[in-house]
Formats: structure tokens, sequence, C-alpha cells
């Protein structure tokens, strides 16, 4: 069992940046594929960026490339994603996800442990 706490989320002006943080208890999250989905407001949630067992393995969603990164820090059992050039269309509540898998997939029905989720709100 993994319990996941999401940090980070907050209000910003477009072009601003964030820093969401995922903090896991339970396991370590080195066995776990990890991955961000956010649901915006009326919408799906929908696939972001995800992390494999080995941290050169990322794979991203084209509307975030070459802005967001995620990253992990094995020492602190913590994943992160680093928001940069964020846009209006990034509002939405973050959630962090895991899966009991190295093979990364982007649909949400695939990760089997999920954090409460995180407000971003960018304002235009």
């Amino acid at each position: 069992q993994v319990q996941l706490v999401e940090s980070g989320g907050g209000l910003v002006q477009a072009g601003g940046s964030l820093r969401l943080s995922c903090a896991a208890s339970g396991r370590t999250l080195s066995s776990y594929t990890m991955g961000w989905f956010r649901q915006g407001p009326g919408k799906e949630r929908e696939f972001v960026a995800a992390i494999g067992l080995s941290d050169s393995s990322t794979f991203y969603v084209d509307s975030v490339k070459g802005r967001f990164t995620i990253s992990r820090d094995i020492a602190k059992n913590t994943v992160f994603l680093q928001m940069n050039s964020l846009e209006p269309e990034d509002t939405a509540v973050y959630y962090c996800a895991a899966r009991r898998s190295r093979v990364i997939l982007t649909t949400a029905s695939s990760y089997d442990y999920w954090g409460q989720g995180t407000q971003v709100t960018v304002s235009s």
C-alpha cells in the first residue's frame, strides 16, 4: 500500500512557475512508475507526465512538453512536477498517482494509488 500526498499548488499569473510535490509513505517510490494527472473544471482527468523506474524514462502530454518537468528524489521518497510558463489552460486539480509496473501508461485506470489532489489556478 502506498499513500500519496500532493502539495505546492496555488494561484499564479500566466507565465509564472510552480513546483508540485508528491510525498509517498508506505513503500519506496523506486518500485513504481509515477504519474501526474490533472482535471480541469468540467473536464475529464487527463494525463500530464510520468516517470518510469529509470529516471531517464519520462513521458509528457504534448501540451506541456518543454514547460513541465517530472523528477524523483528517491532519498526523500518524493516526486516533483516543475511547471514553467504556466497558461490559464493549465488550471486544474493536479493528482499524483503510482503504478505497480515499469511500463509507463497514460490512462488513469492503469494507476493503482492516488493522492487527494492539489489545486493549481493560473490567472491571465
